[in-house]
Formats: structure tokens, C-alpha cells, sequence
């Protein structure tokens, strides 16, 4: 089981490299060579943890970590606080809620995040190294990962977030671990100025190498394999039949997971993007064009994101898995902004892929609306994905999933604007705004950014 860039300049690798690596050398996103399948499919009333070891297990190659894939699925998925780990929610005859959050940070970045720490351990000790992972955060990978690799000994861990476009919730999740090897960075700037340090952070060899740099956002492919098990649970659990998903999307990771999943042989029929008012993603599925345009601060800040990373991804696989047109139309869109595809390529993407962009007004609208017509109360990434599958036009047979990203307490504001009520935190968060925050706000610089690293990680080593 080998990977290749995107790019198509880096080395290929194997997966444990893969694991540890994230961004490929030449900037491009690790993929298979070619897509496993699925040797085994669980049965539909098996725990998720077999789902996530069947999944996972052909993406190991011969990784000697795949053998401990039992154990420490088990052990990643017993910190979750429901006893179906993913509950599946029928809403109506043919529409299903798929609820992500059940685990520690209350967002769905927990059930690829939970195991990707435990792996990075393995690992590790296998090869008695150390490493620096170094990420970009809207509102919800920052806290999952801090959370995952907190108090690691061999892992030090530095977040960038946007300053002021979290909520709250999100932001003190972060500021409040207390673990000396975490460290959250508010940047004076938007997620893509996040997103874009991170890249030029590891696009600089000699830096990259000096603190053994690491991912564990969604360029990581690991966790794009780790999140494409829980499409493989749904419609294993819905009789393995035709199944259209809805998803809330703004780095396009988690609907990328679906696309992989459907790669092994999962019966993903249909794939549903939505988007917020930073609608870059609706507007490619729309024309063929990708415009990147400012971002605009909504009540769904985890998808407030113009520059979607894993659309690279795609992009590969609509090229035809041509690296050189990949890295051309990459660099393209870094200098100007866009890149358009042809449309044999559009139509590719569209057979499968469907978009539609969900306001500040109507994400209210649909909170309202679900809790009117089931009792059940979702946040506002949760109402876009729901309020977008009916924007679309999808085959009335197919079953649909909608996925529940985030617990509502994450978004008290929103989610008492649409009705009139305020979430309340599960106990284990309970005091969270009792909890003392640590607090490291930098400006848009990429340099200040890098010596904070710099600082934090070599003491952090030579302390060890």
C-alpha cells in the first residue's frame, strides 16, 4: 500500500510515513496509488469499532500498527459518552441524523482524532522519534487535537485559530487544557491566513526537519481514512443499499471521506455539499469555476473558509490523476485566485457531487424547523447540511444522512436565537468558563508565528 502526492515531487510512502509526514514535501496531498476495497463489511448491528477497523485496515498496507487496530479502535471510541459511539436518528420515512459528536470535544474532528493520537504513539515509540504537530483550526480540529495529544510524551502541539471567529465554546476548549505541551494561537487574521502559515511552515525544509512537523488537520491523510468509516457504519446499518449524504463542509475533508468511502465500494449514491455564505465550494459545483473571494464571519464559523484544502484532492481525481496539471492549476490559483475545470470534468463532479449554499437567516430558520417537527436540537453546522439537502434535487428512493457535526451547546447564541432556548454543556464541560484560559494571540505574520514554534518546541525538547 503505497501513497502518492498530488503534486506528484514527492517521494511515495507507506502509510506509517504518511501518518507522521501530513503535508507532502512538495505541498501537495497525500493519496493511495490506488484505492483499496473493502475486504469485509461488518453487520449491520456490529459496533462502530468494527467498522472503524475494517475500514482502516487496508490503508495499513504493511504497517505493523494495522494488527493493533482492534485494541485501539476499542480504546479510541470508549471515551465516547453514547453507547452506539455514532447514533444514526431517523428524523422522517427517508431522512436519517447521523450524530458525530459524542466524544470528547463535541465535534465530530473526535472520532478521526481520538485514533490518530493513539497511532501517533504507536509510531513514535516504534522509531523512538519526536515530533511538532503544527495546525490550522476554524473552531473544532484545534480542540479535538489538543485534546487527543495532550500530555504526550513525545507530541507537542501548536494551533493557530482565527482571533475573535470562534465561538466561545470552541475558543475556551482550546485555551483552557492546561497541559504544557498544547499550545493554542490566536492569529489576527482569518482561518485561510491560518491555514496558509501552516503550508509555508512546512514547505520550509530546514524548519520542517528541525522539529519533525506533523498534521493532524485534514491534509493528513489518516484522518480522511479514519472519518470514511462512519460512512461505511451508515449504510451498512441502513441494509447497504444506494444512500445519498448531506454534508456541512467548509475544508471539504469530511464530504472528501464519503467520496473515499464510495472508492472502496460503500453504496454512496450521492453527495450533498453544503455551504455557508462562504460558498466557494457551491459556486465550483455550480460552474467549474473555484473563486476564492474574503471570508465572511457567519454563525457556522468551523465552515467560514475560502481556501478548501481537500478539494486538491478531488481536483487530482477529476484530472485524471495528472500531478502536473494538479500542480500547475495549484500554483495557478495561488497567484490569481481561480482555476477553472472543462466540462467533461464538471459533469464528473456533479454525477456525484450536488451544492447548495445555506445563509445566516435560513441556518436559523432550520434549527427552528427541526426542533418544531422532531424535538431534536442541532447546531448551526448541523442545519446546514439538512437545510441544503432540500435546496438540491435528489432521487425521492434514496435514503438520506445528514450529518450532525457539533454538539448545539458549541453555538449557545445561535442556537437560543432559533429557539428561545440555551443549550447546556454535557457535565464533563460543565465548568468550562470557570476554567482559566491560556492565551497567545500573534499577529498576521508568518515570522512571529514561526519563532513562537521555535521557542515552544526546542524547549519543550530540551527540556525532555
Amino acid at each position: 500500500m503505497r501513497y502518492a502526492s498530488t503534486r506528484g515531487q514527492a517521494p511515495d510512502l507507506e502509510f506509517d510515513d504518511v501518518l507522521l509526514a501530513g503535508l507532502a514535501a512538495d505541498g501537495g496531498l497525500y493519496v493511495p496509488k490506488t484505492f483499496p476495497r473493502l475486504d469485509t463489511v461488518p453487520a449491520s448491528t456490529a459496533p462502530y469499532q468494527d467498522f472503524a477497523t475494517a475500514t482502516l485496515k487496508p490503508f495499513f498496507g504493511d504497517s505493523a500498527l494495522a494488527a493493533e487496530l482492534p485494541e485501539l479502535t476499542k480504546q479510541a471510541y470508549a471515551r465516547f459518552d453514547h453507547a452506539a459511539v455514532l447514533p444514526l436518528l431517523q428524523l422522517d420515512h427517508r431522512t436519517w441524523l447521523l450524530e458525530l459528536f459524542h466524544g470528547p470535544t463535541l465535534a465530530f474532528k473526535d472520532v478521526a482524532l481520538q485514533l490518530l493520537g493513539l497511532l501517533f504513539d504507536r509510531a513514535l515509540a516504534k522509531r523512538q522519534r519526536r515530533m511538532t504537530v503544527v495546525g490550522a483550526t476554524s473552531g473544532d480540529t484545534g480542540s479535538a487535537a489538543m485534546e487527543a495529544l495532550r500530555d504526550r510524551a513525545n507530541v507537542d502541539v501548536v494551533v493557530l485559530y482565527p482571533h475573535g471567529r470562534t465561538s466561545e465554546v470552541q475558543r475556551r476548549q482550546m485555551t483552557t487544557i492546561p497541559s504544557a505541551n498544547v499550545h493554542a494561537v490566536a492569529v489576527e487574521g482569518t482561518f485561510d491566513d491560518c491555514q496558509d502559515m501552516v503550508k509555508a511552515l512546512f514547505a520550509d525544509t530546514a524548519f520542517r526537519d528541525r522539529h519533525g512537523l506533523s498534521a493532524v488537520n485534514s491534509i493528513n491523510w489518516a484522518r480522511i481514512a479514519a472519518q470514511s468509516a462512519y460512512y461505511v457504519a451508515a449504510c451498512a446499518r441502513l441494509g447497504w443499499k444506494p444512500t445519498a449524504f448531506s454534508v456541512p463542509t467548509g475544508n471539504f475533508g469530511n464530504v472528501y471521506a464519503a467520496y473515499v468511502a464510495r472508492a472502496m465500494g460503500a453504496p454512496v449514491a450521492k453527495l450533498v455539499v453544503g455551504t455557508n455564505s462562504n460558498d466557494i465550494l457551491t459556486r465550483f459545483f455550480h460552474s467549474g469555476r473555484m473563486q476564492s473571494s474574503g471570508v465572511v464571519p457567519t454563525l457556522s464559523p468551523s465552515m467560514d473558509i475560502q481556501v478548501s484544502s481537500n478539494f486538491e484532492r478531488l481536483l487530482f481525481e477529476l484530472a485524471g490523476r495528472d500531478a502536473t496539471r494538479v500542480r500547475d492549476t495549484m500554483a495557478g490559483f495561488r497567484s490569481s485566485g481561480s482555476f477553472d475545470v472543462s466540462p467533461a470534468e464538471l459533469k464528473q463532479a456533479t454525477d456525484l457531487f450536488a451544492a447548495a449554499a445555506i445563509d445566516d437567516e435560513a441556518t436559523i430558520a432550520e434549527i427552528r424547523r427541526t426542533r418544531a417537527a422532531t424535538g431534536i436540537t442541532i447546531d448551526p453546522h448541523s442545519a446546514i447540511g439538512l437545510a441544503a439537502s432540500r435546496r438540491v434535487q435528489l432521487d425521492p428512493d434514496l435514503p438520506l444522512v445528514s450529518l450532525a457535526c457539533a454538539h448545539p451547546a458549541k453555538f449557545p447564541d445561535a442556537v437560543e436565537r432559533a429557539t428561545g432556548e440555551r443549550p447546556k454543556l454535557p457535565a464533563h464541560l460543565a465548568d468550562l468558563f470557570d476554567r482559566p484560559e491560556r492565551i497567545t494571540i500573534l499577529p498576521n505574520d508568518l515570522n512571529q508565528v514561526r519563532s513562537f514554534v521555535d521557542r515552544v518546541a526546542l524547549t519543550k525538547s530540551s527540556a525532555a
